[in-house]
C-alpha cells in the first residue's frame, strides 16, 4: 500500500495484498463502524429498516480487506466468503454444534489473518506490501 493509506482501495477494492497492520486497522474501522450502528440503532423497526443500507456496504468492505489479507497469506480472497459465514452463523451468540465448528474456522481466521506474517517475496497476488513501503 506503499507510504500512504489509500482508504478507498483499502476498503473498496479486493486486489492487491496488506499487511497486518493495515488488516487490523481496516478491521477495527468496520467493527467501530458497527458498534456506533448498533448503538443508534436501537429500535427494531429503526434497525430492520436501515440495516439494508448500512450491513451491505460493511459486508462488501470486510470482503475486500479479507481478500486482502488473504492474498498476502497466499491465499484465494474467496476463503472470506467462508470467513465472513462463519462469522454470520455465530453471530450475536453461537448456539449448537455447527456453531463450535463456525467458531473453530473463526479462530483459524485470526491466527491466520491477525497473527501470522504475509509471505516473504512477491506472490501471484502482488509484491510483498512490506517491502514496498520500504524501498
Amino acid at each position: 500500500m506503499g507510504g500512504g493509506t489509500d482508504w478507498g482501495v483499502l476498503f473498496f477494492s479486493a486486489d492487491g495484498r496488506i499487511g497486518r497492520a493495515s488488516f487490523l486497522i481496516a478491521s477495527a474501522v468496520l467493527v467501530g463502524l458497527l458498534v456506533v450502528y448498533e448503538s443508534v440503532a436501537g429500535h427494531p423497526t429503526l434497525h430492520w429498516i436501515t440495516g439494508w443500507f448500512v450491513y451491505p456496504p460493511l459486508v462488501y468492505c470486510g470482503a475486500c480487506v479479507l481478500s486482502k489479507r488473504l492474498h498476502d497469506r497466499g491465499r484465494s480472497g474467496w476463503w472470506a466468503a467462508v470467513i465472513l459465514a462463519a462469522l454470520f452463523a455465530v453471530w450475536p451468540w453461537p448456539v449448537g454444534f455447527l456453531d463450535f465448528l463456525f467458531g473453530l474456522v473463526l479462530i483459524w481466521a485470526v491466527v491466520e489473518l491477525a497473527v501470522m506474517g504475509g509471505e516473504p517475496g512477491a506472490n501471484r497476488y502482488g509484491p510483498n506490501p512490506l517491502r514496498a513501503a520500504t524501498i
